[in-house]
């Protein structure tokens, strides 16, 4: 079955009987939390979902999501695009006490209903393959590279020594304005 747009609620358990493929589109603005966690968006998602039975019975959905997002730059926050991917592999629980039940290369997906909303799916699967850290290119940064340096050994701010938060303490004790006072 091939859409141009992946539709946003399927019933997973008929599609797996059938062993579907679905392939298409997500607008990547449609994803409320993606954009919490990333910024707003544009452009759209490519999705390919195959849906089956594996040879223990289980029904899963293998996955395959890319997308180009525009992500803020940890120096300078200035976003640069991105290219984000994901493979994955879903099994199809219908309680959340049967996600013990999965192999370790399944991760559980809820089915309430015989319904499965594919868009909070793929919005899970996109913030999961996000980058930890995103930089420009030192060259391509806003941030100047005198910012960018770290101070080095024997500074005019580190040959000064260092206060001592208590001399103030050591004075009264050396002129013995603390004798006799507990």
């Amino acid at each position: 079955m091939l859409t141009s747009q992946i539709p946003s609620r399927v019933e997973p358990y008929k599609l797996a009987a059938r062993r579907e493929r679905l392939e298409g589109i997500v607008a990547l603005n449609k994803l409320p939390r993606l954009a919490e966690e990333a910024g707003d968006q544009t452009g759209d998602c490519h999705v390919v979902l195959e849906f089956g039975v594996d040879a223990q019975g289980r029904r899963e959905i293998r996955g395959h999501l890319q997308a180009t997002l525009a992500l803020p730059c940890r120096r300078c926050l200035v976003p640069l695009s991105q290219d984000v991917s994901s493979d994955f592999l879903l099994g199809m629980i219908a309680d959340e006490a049967l996600a013990a039940e999965l192999p370790a290369s399944h991760e559980p997906v809820l089915v309430e209903n015989e319904q499965l909303d594919l868009l909070t799916v793929i919005e899970d699967e996109l913030i999961l393959s996000l980058p930890q850290v995103v930089y420009h290119d030192e060259t391509e940064c806003h941030v100047s590279a005198e910012q960018l340096v770290s101070k080095t050994e024997g500074t005019a701010e580190d040959s000064a020594p260092a206060k001592n938060p208590f001399a103030v303490l050591n004075a009264l004790k050396s002129s013995g304005a603390l004798k006799g006072k507990k």
